[in-house]
């Protein structure tokens, strides 16, 4: 451990491992709105930051949870929620009149197609420019579920698999094979709902 009359002792969130101060001064300098993503293995957040002499304000948020209003009844921790997630928290912010943001992920590692991701694909799809570079962002067929809906169309012939699997999905009487139909009507749902700059449910 680094010793003497020298030594800084790092802000408590960067020895935490929740802050990197030097990249947060970056955003922040840039004097722009951050779209701020986090992640559990359950639910997703987005939302839209100004940071203030006081502090940082939230103008916009979105939590997966919000999806069951759309009548998204899936497990909200998966890579069609998080779009879902990005499109409701960029449905909000052009309602309120914001036009653009930059990314802040934090300290997670910028993987390709990561969930961070499909949340900046939805805020993209819902009209406000984000700086990105395409290809971190999944592919369409990941955004829409198919390698859930093909996940699951091979263990039909593993019952017992397929039940333990996609018990959340049977739980809520929803076949995983047409989580592509749903994630469409959602969005459709979702869409409609801020048609003409209107408000979310």
């Amino acid at each position: 451990m680094a010793k003497g009359s020298h030594y800084c002792v790092p802000y408590r969130r960067r020895h935490e491992g929740k802050t990197d101060y030097r990249a947060r001064r970056a955003l922040v300098i840039s004097g722009k709105p951050r779209l701020v993503v986090r992640s559990t293995l359950k639910n997703v957040t987005a939302q839209i930051i100004v940071a203030k002499p006081h502090g940082d304000e939230v103008l916009v948020s979105a939590h997966s949870k919000e999806l069951g209003n759309y009548e998204w009844k899936t497990p909200e921790g998966n890579i069609p929620s998080a779009y879902l997630t990005g499109l409701l928290c960029g449905l909000k912010a052009k309602a309120k009149g914001l036009e653009q943001a930059i990314l802040d992920i934090g300290l997670r590692s910028p993987s390709k197609g990561a969930r961070v991701f499909a949340v900046l694909k939805g805020v993209l799809d819902a009209g406000i420019e984000v700086p990105h570079t395409e290809e971190k962002l999944p592919d369409e067929e990941r955004i829409e579920g198919k390698h859930i809906t093909q996940y699951a169309e091979s263990m039909s012939s593993t019952p017992e698999k397929y039940q333990s699997t996609f018990s959340q999905y049977i739980k809520q009487n929803l076949p995983p094979e047409n989580l592509t139909k749903v994630l469409a009507e959602a969005k459709s749902a979702m869409m409609a709902a801020f048609k003409n700059g209107g408000k979310d449910k």
